[in-house]
């Protein structure tokens, strides 16, 4: 298409200073006539390419020109390399080469120091990133992985994995694969795998025919309408947590959340991990099983006492 001629010519005048009509013909196929009639469609958009005659001669841009001036905005553009910078964190290939050239392309826009992108969660050792990073090399390049995976329940297993996609949902990363125990595709939290190993068994992408068997955004079995009430000491948790829509300020300090969770072992743990600065409003069964757990857990340090 000739917009994306267009494009492409200019990033070539960027990149190479001066080229010739027949360089540049040669490239697209077309005419050298048509490399003029490009040019002067360029010059009315705006973009200062002119032409000079002689030894050494050829099209050119103007001296500190920069692509994001007529084409792309600023916003556009630092838009675009946060994209490349979350592909570079992800060691995506030859994604370091891009950003080079990215940053001779948008001249006032620094690649390097504006943002930094870890998947890693804070706490973490060093081999939490190089796991991400080797299962994403596994899905680029079809290599089948094993790894220890430790499911909700505790049990433990060793599992081969043809690693399909890295998902990231409800604040926490997800990887979907087909697993050769269990012959089916099914969905692992990265947080749970542990020993990844990286083999040099190539696999071939199945095609699933049912693209939601990754598991993610269907809704549980069971749901759980909860009125909750947190005590100041932990507001500080509640915008990371909640949409502020949800969010009802009380006169006295504490704030009020309506909310549907799935009903599990996870929701239980959740609530609890805010100690004794929040409190379940409804349902009732939901507080009768927190107050038993940590009636519970008070016991094992009375015992102390």
């Amino acid at each position: 298409m000739k917009i994306n001629r267009l494009l492409e010519l200019t990033i070539i005048l960027l990149n190479k200073g001066t080229i010739t009509a027949k360089e540049l013909a040669e490239r697209f196929g077309v005419s050298a006539r048509t490399i003029y009639r490009d040019v002067d469609v360029l010059s009315s958009a705006g973009v200062p390419v002119f032409m000079s005659k002689g030894n050494g001669g050829g099209i050119s841009l103007l001296d500190n020109y920069s692509l994001n001036k007529a084409l792309i905005s600023e916003h556009e553009s630092e838009s675009l390399l946060l994209a490349l910078k979350t592909l570079q964190a992800a060691k995506y290939p030859e994604i370091d080469a891009v950003l080079d050239k990215i940053g001779a392309v948008f001249k006032n826009v620094d690649t390097t120091d504006w943002v930094n992108i870890d998947f890693s969660p804070w706490g973490s050792n060093p081999n939490e990133y190089s796991k991400f990073t080797d299962i994403k090399k596994a899905i680029l390049e079809r290599m089948i992985i094993t790894f220890d995976y430790i499911n909700a329940d505790g049990g433990r297993s060793n599992r081969s994995i043809e690693p399909m996609k890295l998902i990231f949902k409800g604040q926490a990363w997800y990887l979907w694969g087909y697993c050769n125990l269990v012959q089916d595709f099914r969905v692992f939290r990265i947080s749970r795998i542990k020993n990844v190993i990286v083999t040099n068994s190539v696999f071939i992408r199945r095609n699933s025919k049912d693209r939601r068997k990754d598991g993610i955004g269907k809704p549980p079995k069971k749901l759980v309408k909860l009125r909750l009430k947190f005590y100041p000491e932990v507001l500080y948790r509640l915008y990371d947590d909640f949409d502020d829509g949800l969010i009802i300020k009380n006169t006295d300090g504490t704030c009020d959340v309506t909310v549907t969770f799935p009903e599990d072992e996870w929701v239980y743990g959740y609530m609890l991990s805010f100690g004794c600065y929040m409190e379940v409003l409804e349902p009732e069964h939901i507080r009768d099983i927190l107050s038993d757990r940590m009636k519970k857990a008070l016991g094992f340090y009375e015992k102390h006492l």
